[in-house]
């Protein structure tokens, strides 16, 4: 994947008589990035998260792939997978947990789609996974929202609660394709926010009079994440961007500057990064949470 060469990206110029896709692919190629790329990206990533295909990091091979462009590489790999029969249902945000980032070299968080074929519910009592061929796959203990209605940018965490319809406490299987988890922010947006699999314990619905007492406990709540009896990570609702309810807000204020993705609406579904550690998982291990000061039971699942 070369990148363009000065004198072959197109000017700008007269884009008011380009009709919407051709003005899309104008502004991509200003930007560094042909249409062509985007898609042989978008195309090679997607192969990789069916086969467990290992890659060498898009970025490292194609320079002009920034955030901007992988964003738009997101865009295009949710055409593939809907174009397949995939519905998406909402976000998972990557990278909230601040104390992570030196670990992974990187310095902001991210997002990417999640998928009907993605997002499952566990039992009550715990359930079981099958990692199949998910490459270098790591649990992320999180806490989801589904939501009632679309927030927007001007919400304090307050009023973007109101919006929220139930919350539950999840498992976010997450896997790399880049072999070691060794690449650049871009490549983690460009392969489908490193996203694998949603596993949702029991949803507690939110009714407005217990808001407040949600508000607080939100902030404040901890966590300890167990392999088989044995307690292997705490974290803390402060680890991700201070709370669920910021990592949220800042996932609405990344999408309000987004022109090539939707932005959240009603109904979908909100996960909202990992509270511990990203720890690697293996098939036998059984993993369990406990959860102190959130009015939410822990969950377990076990892998095979």
């Amino acid at each position: 994947m070369p990148p363009v060469s000065q004198t072959e990206r197109p000017s700008t110029r007269g884009l008011r008589s380009l009709d919407r896709l051709d003005r899309r692919r104008v502004l991509v190629e200003a930007a560094g990035m042909t249409e062509t790329e985007i898609a042989a990206i978008a195309t090679e990533a997607l192969a990789a998260f069916d086969t467990g295909a290992r890659l060498t990091p898009f970025a490292a091979r194609c320079p002009g792939l920034d955030l901007d462009a992988a964003y738009r590489v997101a865009a295009t790999l949710r055409r593939l997978r809907q174009a397949r029969g995939e519905r998406p249902v909402g976000r998972k945000i990557g990278f909230t947990n601040r104390t992570i980032w030196t670990e992974y070299g990187v310095s902001t968080p991210i997002w990417g789609d999640m998928y009907d074929t993605t997002v499952s519910e566990l039992a009550a009592g715990g359930g079981a996974c099958a990692l199949g061929h998910l490459a270098e796959p790591k649990i992320e203990p999180e806490i989801a929202v589904g939501l009632a209605r679309a927030p927007t940018q001007d919400m304090d965490e307050a009023q973007l609660l109101a919006c929220v319809d139930w919350i539950a406490h999840g498992f976010e299987i997450v896997h790399s394709p880049f072999p070691g988890w060794r690449f650049a922010a871009a490549d983690t947006v460009a392969a489908g926010g490193l996203h694998g699999a949603l596993l949702l314990g029991p949803r507690r619905e939110i009714t407005a009079s217990e808001r407040s007492r949600w508000l607080d406990s939100l902030a404040r709540f901890t966590i300890t994440l167990a392999r088989d009896g044995t307690i292997v990570d705490r974290g803390a609702a402060a680890n991700v961007l201070d709370g669920p309810l910021s990592a949220l807000r800042h996932l609405v204020g990344l999408l309000a500057r987004d022109p090539g993705n939707p932005p959240l609406a009603a109904g979908d579904i909100v996960t909202t990064g990992t509270l511990t550690r990203a720890l690697a998982i293996a098939p036998g291990e059984t993993w369990t949470t406990a959860l102190d000061g959130l009015d939410l039971d822990g969950i377990g699942v076990r892998f095979r």
